[in-house]
Order: C-alpha cells, then sequence, then structure tokens
C-alpha cells in the first residue's frame, strides 16, 4: 500500500513529461512537413518565373543585331555630322522601340558617344552622352553580344540592356544598345504571396515584386565589389544596403530559412533559388513561414484536441461503465417490480380490449341500423314526392289517354270506310303518346327503386334533365317556366345518378313551394357550369328569397317553413346529406336581383369507357 502511495504522483508526471516530448517532436515533425510541402509548390512558382524571365529575354536578344545590320545605322556612323540623316534615324529607332515594346534603342560610336536615340526628343535623352564605360559597351566592342543590368544614369530608372557591334568592312564602329524596362517584369509577380527577387553575380537585389527589397544585398560585399560597381555605374553606391538578415539555417527539401528584420519587425522566410546562367543572375523565392506554420498549428491543435478528446472518452467511459453496473442492479430489482405490475395490468388490459371490442360491435351494428334507416327515409322521402306528384301525373296520364282513345275510335271509323292512309296516321299519333307515357313511366320508376350504394361518374346534364321530365307534370299544373343553362361541352361529375336525381327533384319542388302565391308568372332558372375541378348545379327561383335566420337552419332535419300537413323538414336534410356522400357540398344563398339559390357542387370527373348502371 506504501509502494503504491508513493507511486501514485509519479505516473502522471511520466504521462505528462511523455506527452509534452511527443507534442514537440509531433508540432517539429509536422511543421517540417508542411515547410517540405511548400517548397515543393514553390519549386513550381519559381520554374514559371525563371521561364517567363527566359521567354522575355529571348524575345529581346536578337534585336541589337537586327539593327546593326541596318544600312542607315552604318551610314549614321560614317558621316554622324549629317542632320537630315540623323533626324531619320532617331525616328526610326523610336519607330522600333515604340514596335516591340522597349525602353529605349540607342547607337553608340567607337568611342561610346551616343549619336542616335529613341529618346531624342525628350529632355532627358542619350544623345551627346558617353558610355563607353558601361560593360555592355565594352562586350560588344570585342565583337560579343552584350548583356547588362543596370541603373540608368540620365532615365534614373532600372534596366536590362542588350548591345551589339556595328561592322562596317570587317570593322566594329560602333554598337547598337536595347534597354528593357523591367518594371514590367515585375508586374507579373504582382499580388503573390510570396516575394520573388532576381540578384546579380553580387548578390544584389535589382528586380523584386517587394519594392523596399531593391538594391539590397544578400551578402556583404567586399571593397573590390563595390569599386566595381562604382567604377561601371551599375547602381548608386548610396542606396546599397544589406537585405537584414538576422538568422539563416538549412532546411528541409534543399530549402533555406532566413529571417529578415524589416525594421519594424521580424519575418521568417522559406528561401529557394534557380540560377539563370545565361543573364548571370539568380531567381530567389521569399515564401513567408507563416503560411506553412498555419496548417501546422491547425494540424496540431487537431492532433492534441484529438487526444483530449480520447483522455475525456475514456474517463467518461470509466466512469459510464461504474454507473452501468449500478444502474443494471437497479434495473434488475425494477424489472422485478415491473413484470409484477405488467401481469396485473395485463389482466385489465384483456378486459378494456373485451368489453371496447363489444362497443365497437355495438356502434357497428347501430352505425348499419342507420344507414338503413337513412336509406328507407331517403325512399319514403320519394314515395311522399311521388304521392305529392299524383295530382299532376293523373292530368299527365289521363289527357294522352283521353288522346289515345279518340285516335282509336277515329281510326276504326276511318278504316271501315276505307280510308287507310289516314287511319294510319292516327295510330301514329297513338304511338307518339304511348312512347310518352312509357318514358314518363321509366323516370318515375327508376326515381322509385332504391339507388346502389356504388359512386362513380355520372352526367350532369342527362341527371338534371330527367329531374325536370319528372317534374313536368307539377310544372305544368302550375305554370312554371323552366330555364335552362348549360355549356356547350358534357359535364361529367362524381356522384350516384339516382340520388342526384332526387337532390334535384327535391330542390325543384322547394322551388315551387316557394313561389307559391308570389308570382303571376313565376319561373325556375337551373345552369350547370364547372369551376377548376368543380362541376355546380345551380337552381334559383323568383320568390321572395331566405331570411338569415332561416338560411342558417334549413338544412337541419325536421325544420320547414311550410304549413302543418305540407312537410316533415326532412326534404334538404337528406339532401344535404346525399352530395355529401358524394363528396361535394350543397349550400343556399339569396341571389342579387332577388330570389333564393340552391348551389349543388361535385367534384368533376372525366367520361368513362363505359358506364355502369345504378
Amino acid at each position: 500500500m506504501t509502494l503504491f502511495s508513493s507511486l501514485g504522483w509519479r505516473i502522471p508526471a511520466v504521462l505528462g513529461i511523455v506527452l509534452i516530448a511527443a507534442g514537440w517532436f509531433g508540432y517539429n515533425f509536422t511543421e517540417r512537413y508542411f515547410v517540405a510541402q511548400t517548397a515543393e509548390q514553390n519549386k513550381i512558382t519559381l520554374r514559371i518565373a525563371v521561364a517567363g524571365l527566359r521567354g522575355e529575354l529571348r524575345r529581346y536578344q536578337p534585336l541589337p543585331a537586327l539593327i546593326a545590320d541596318k544600312a542607315l545605322i552604318r551610314h549614321l556612323l560614317e558621316a554622324p555630322e549629317n542632320a537630315l540623316l540623323l533626324d531619320e534615324v532617331n525616328h526610326t529607332l523610336k519607330n522600333i522601340a515604340e514596335t516591340v515594346s522597349a525602353s529605349d534603342v540607342y547607337v553608340l560610336d567607337a568611342s561610346g558617344l551616343t549619336l542616335a536615340a529613341s529618346n531624342f526628343e525628350k529632355p532627358n535623352t542619350f544623345i551627346g552622352r558617353n558610355y563607353s564605360f558601361r560593360p555592355y559597351f565594352k562586350a560588344a566592342m570585342k565583337g560579343e553580344l552584350g548583356r547588362y543590368f543596370a541603373f540608368g544614369i540620365a532615365s534614373f530608372r532600372r534596366g536590362y540592356y542588350f548591345s551589339y557591334p556595328v561592322r562596317e568592312h570587317g570593322q566594329i564602329v560602333g554598337v547598337v544598345v536595347v534597354k528593357i524596362n523591367v518594371d514590367d517584369f515585375e508586374s507579373v509577380w504582382q499580388g503573390s504571396q510570396n516575394q520573388i527577387a532576381v540578384t546579380d553575380s553580387n548578390g544584389i537585389i535589382f528586380m523584386s515584386n517587394r519594392k523596399d527589397w531593391h538594391f539590397k544585398s544578400l551578402q556583404k560585399l567586399s571593397d573590390g565589389d563595390l569599386a566595381f560597381i562604382g567604377e561601371s555605374r551599375q547602381y548608386p553606391l548610396d542606396v546599397i544596403e544589406p537585405l537584414g538578415i538576422k538568422e539563416s539555417h538549412a532546411g528541409p527539401e534543399g530549402t533555406e530559412i532566413l529571417v529578415i528584420d524589416d525594421g519594424t519587425e521580424d519575418e521568417a522566410f522559406i528561401v529557394q533559388q534557380m540560377p539563370m546562367r545565361e543573364a548571370g543572375w539568380t531567381v530567389h523565392i521569399f515564401s513567408p513561414l507563416v503560411l506553412a506554420r498555419a496548417p501546422t498549428y491547425v494540424a496540431f491543435s487537431l492532433a492534441v484536441l484529438s487526444v483530449m478528446l480520447v483522455l475525456l472518452a475514456a474517463t467518461f467511459l470509466a466512469q459510464r461503465r461504474t454507473r452501468l453496473m449500478e444502474r443494471i442492479a437497479a434495473q434488475r430489482e425494477a424489472q422485478d417490480m415491473l413484470e409484477n405490475r405488467v401481469a396485473e395490468r395485463t389482466d385489465d388490459l384483456n378486459k378494456a380490449n373485451k368489453k371496447l371490442r363489444e362497443e365497437i360491435e355495438e356502434r357497428r351494428a347501430a352505425e348499419g341500423q342507420l344507414r338503413r334507416a337513412q336509406s328507407d327515409l331517403v325512399q319514403a322521402s320519394k314515395l311522399a314526392a311521388l304521392g305529392q306528384m299524383s295530382a299532376a301525373l293523373s292530368h299527365e296520364f289521363n289527357q294522352p289517354l283521353s288522346a289515345v282513345k279518340s285516335y282509336a275510335d277515329n281510326a276504326a271509323t276511318l278504316l271501315d270506310r276505307e280510308r287507310v292512309g289516314e287511319a294510319r296516321s292516327n295510330i301514329t299519333h297513338i304511338s307518339a303518346l304511348v312512347d310518352r307515357m312509357a318514358a314518363i313511366s321509366k323516370h318515375l320508376r327508376n326515381f322509385a327503386r332504391k339507388p346502389q350504394e356504388k359512386i362513380g361518374p355520372i352526367p350532369v346534364a342527362m341527371v338534371v334533365n330527367d329531374a325536370i321530365e319528372i317534374m313536368s307534370g307539377k310544372l305544368k299544373s302550375k305554370a312554371i317556366q323552366i330555364n335552362i343553362e348549360q355549356p356547350g361541352v358534357e359535364l361529367w361529375a362524381v356522384g350516384g345518378q339516382v340520388r342526384l336525381q332526387q337532390v334535384l327533384v327535391n330542390l325543384i319542388s322547394n322551388s315551387l313551394d316557394a313561389m307559391a302565391d308570389h308570382m303571376t308568372e313565376p319561373s325556375i332558372d337551373i345552369s350547370t357550369l364547372q369551376q377548376g375541378d368543380l362541376v355546380r348545379i345551380l337552381v334559383r327561383d323568383h320568390g321572395p328569397g331566405l331570411r338569415p335566420d332561416i338560411a342558417e337552419q334549413i338544412f337541419d332535419p325536421f325544420f320547414t317553413t311550410k304549413g302543418i300537413s305540407k312537410g316533415l323538414g326532412l326534404g334538404l336534410s337528406i339532401s344535404y346529406n346525399i352530395i355529401e356522400d358524394f363528396g361535394g357540398r350543397l349550400s343556399v344563398y339569396n341571389h342579387p336581383e332577388g330570389g333564393a339559390v340552391m348551389s349543388v357542387e361535385l367534384k368533376a370527373a372525366s367520361r368513362p369507357q363505359e358506364v355502369a348502371a345504378e
């Protein structure tokens, strides 16, 4: 026990040291990895920069030789005092400079004196200046292609110079120089996160996308180097100073890590370089180390967070396991109690379920009885309607029967007199009257029989016409005019043909009652129309309309505005339920011009291939 107590504090300490060491090595490894990744990307950028510089130099390199080969240049060197010739050469050089986008093009004689230049019109023209001290002049006088970078003593602008000798009869009589503005080279590097710099053989930066690095030296210059620069006037000696490198050490993948003091703060860079031997240059890329450290910080933070999460998860799981064991013991005890209670509740539920099933069966039986009662009530309503129409129907049948008897008696007399044609005409009239009575009888038979329960597409116009035919006797007896308005297309709706016919008969009958003793020339307007996915049947009377309190109760069972023995108040209630069974809606409102409007709304349907008989 004493041993474990003495070791108890050491184990966390050792683990802490191990974690710190692992974190340190892990951070350094991650940083070197991302530095190496950055170096690989910078190699590509460096190659692109070098390729761009080489392309620009190659574009201008043959230019001085081509100009030196012009006879006009040789003639000027032979007769430099010829003013007309000098003017022509100046304009020629100006046109060449503008065409090839060169900074300046000029001609030197064998002594280094500038005879003609493309900038002859400018105040700081090169004409009259002697450049014999320039290395590019000395190289050309030796018969070589001269290359040189320098700070212009007249233009005060950096430039790269190409020179080539002008020969006459094998002798070098002058030099043609083409100067390129290096600002154009730097413009393509702007906007980069990296700093790109080009140094000469002395390590002096003469091109960079960072202007404050111009003419800064990457290495300490000797007295001899400074003397050569001063003699050739390559750069102003007063602007040359060290870059301010405070620290330098090797990095991964052949890189170098430099810490540079820019006067305000230290900044670390990953440095890579590539030589341009043909120009005597070295191209450097300085990538801020912070760009490589940013993903290092993220990766290291994620690693630390992952370790912490693992430790927290392990601690949580250990605590959870302890609690789980306690919970399992408690659950076992609770489970035993629960099983006992479940057994008790199961008996109660079985009894409750049995009682519920009995109640459901009772409700189903009551619902069936209610449906049968409703069906019987509907049938009784139809028979009552037929009874109310019996007097009109009697007249409707008696009138054609009397006509049939009269036509038959006349036909017999005509046959006795052998007037067969007239007798046949009477028989034709008899047949037409019989067809009319048969049609009325068919409508009454269809109206009186019990409908099937099936609901489907029905022709709206046919149902409306059948209902009017059934009511025709009563309508004629009361001299009611029917105005029918139907669209030019056939409308089909979802419903039952016989039951919808009963609803319309009921609505027409109510319209007749509403106009009783109110008008000398009563009429009923029936119209059908389709609105979107609904079909509407409107039955309008020209009576006094409905009071608001009556409109709210008109579809209630046993509500009626008729006198005693003239109705039970079930017709509209039954009609309302029939339309609801169809998935539709029956409503009533007063027309703005007078009278009440009964509106039947049904779902629109498509014409079926075969219409089932209802």
